[in-house]
């Protein structure tokens, strides 16, 4: 099982250790074009700080982030799973799982990054700003920049069992399974169902749905189940008690539409 996740726009300090060592993080097939887009945006953050602001989407309060990114190569690194914070990660908790359930997410579990392309949780990383949003100047937008190279490395990765693809939407457009492994594929949103006059209204949550995928993730680790395919991540969902209804592919190289439904938040 590989799942795939957003990052966190808020990430902790890089706090104290080794700095970052690119050809240590996995999926060293991406090792070059990390290196590409790193280059770009410590240039680019140390030679102008007005333009970095504009291009980085920073607010006057994240001015700071600049700096930071223009220190990337000697700040301090520690693991992904522990930089990343927010509601996901809160609800994931990855700190809090047993040994079993912390070796099967580090084997299973990939953050997807405007920076990175993708890191595995322990991955060791700074603290940095760079959403998949952004279009560095030398390089465009991030999103596009990292199809060609996700599309050379990802399926390897994904091997022959199931992709459980919880990102957001910018996030997605770096990589899209296609093909044989998209029908091994479940993408998730998360509705919340209430009665409303008698009638049931579903609607799609944010802030609930992070934290909803968040312990949906934290369910599967801890319980050590590992789905071969959507319809089996259907039935396991469903076993650890969430309410899940799911949509096959009409057509070949699509995948799965699977709806976590909550009524409390």
């Amino acid at each position: 099982m590989l799942v795939l996740l957003p990052p966190s726009e808020g990430k902790a300090a890089g706090g104290k250790g080794a700095p970052l060592d690119t050809g240590a993080l996995s999926l060293p097939g991406l090792t070059a074009a990390r290196e590409e887009v790193l280059g770009e945006l410590i240039e680019l953050c140390a030679a102008d700080e007005t333009k970095a602001q504009e291009v980085l989407g920073l607010s006057e309060g994240l001015k700071g982030e600049i700096a930071k990114n223009a220190g990337l190569r000697t700040a301090p690194a520690r693991p992904a799973g522990e930089i990343y914070t927010g509601v996901l990660y809160d609800a994931l908790d990855l700190a809090s799982l047993d040994a079993a359930a912390r070796r099967r997410a580090e084997r299973s579990l990939l953050v997807f990054s405007g920076l990175w392309g993708a890191v595995g949780v322990g991955d060791r990383i700074p603290s940095y700003r760079c959403s998949m949003g952004v279009k560095l100047p030398g390089l465009g937008a991030l999103g596009a920049y990292w199809r060609a190279p996700m599309a050379e490395v990802l399926p390897a990765a994904a091997g022959d069992g199931l992709v459980l693809d919880l990102r957001s939407a910018a996030y997605a457009t770096a990589w899209k399974p296609k093909g044989e492994l998209a029908g091994r594929t479940a993408t998730v949103r998360v509705l919340q169902s209430k009665i409303v006059a008698g009638v049931e209204k579903r609607t799609v949550v944010s802030h609930f749905n992070k934290a909803t995928k968040g312990r949906l993730v934290r369910d599967l680790l801890s319980s050590g189940r590992a789905p071969d395919g959507p319809a089996e991540l259907v039935e396991a969902l469903r076993e650890l008690g969430h309410a899940v209804e799911a949509q096959a592919p009409a057509t070949g190289g699509k995948a799965w539409a699977v709806d976590v439904i909550v009524t409390e938040l």
